[in-house]
């Protein structure tokens, strides 16, 4: 089972991001665990300084832009 986190405040590209990231668990069939980190000090701990962010297992695959349903796929394989 993958990890998948997304890194923000909670604002619209936030959610936005989690919106296209289900969609594609969906499409895809992946058995995967989706994580909102909206705490600042955990989301400092990846680098990140600009959000939303997506970290999926441990590795940061985006950040500072919603990713494209494209993108999320081309991470989660």
């Amino acid at each position: 089972m993958k990890t998948i986190k997304i890194l923000g405040m909670g604002c619209p590209k936030c959610k936005q991001t989690e919106a296209v990231v289900q969609k594609v668990i969906k499409e895809l069939g992946i058995d995967a665990e989706v994580i909102k980190v909206e705490d600042i000090e955990q989301i400092m701990q990846y680098n990140i300084l600009s959000t939303p962010a997506l970290v999926i297992d441990n590795i940061v695959k985006s950040k500072g832009h919603v990713p494209t349903i494209d993108e999320v796929k081309d991470a989660l394989i």
